[in-house]
């Protein structure tokens, strides 16, 4: 026992870290996604989208995104990009935790003619 255990304790604490990073890297995707949204509507700007993301990350994000950042890097007149950084938490002390990054991209809304 005194063999198997530090293996099986090891694998339980990969696993719960494994968990708050993936659960960290889906806050972010959704901030993103839910900026993004925000940003393409009709005459909405990128700002819109950041301010949107954020307020997804402060509602959703609590401890399991530190640091969290969002970026319109990237955007102009046709399309719009959303970026969301920040550190997943970390179980053991003195270890960082793993940095995060998740985007979203899409057309802008206009208006048009047909034909046109």
């Amino acid at each position: 026992m005194a063999i198997v255990f530090p293996f099986v304790l090891l694998a339980t604490i990969a696993v719960i870290q494994a968990s708050m990073w993936y659960y960290a890297r889906q806050v972010a995707l959704t901030a993103a996604r839910e900026g993004l949204a925000a940003a393409r509507s009709y005459q909405a700007s990128p700002a819109d989208g950041a301010a949107r993301a954020r307020e997804v990350l402060r509602r959703t994000a609590g401890d399991s995104l530190l640091g969290p950042s969002v970026l319109t890097t990237g955007s102009n007149a046709q399309r719009v990009r959303i970026q969301v950084s920040g550190t997943a938490q970390s179980m053991l002390p003195g270890v960082p935790g793993l940095r995060i990054t998740q985007s979203a991209s899409g057309a802008v809304e206009r208006f048009t003619v047909p034909g046109g």
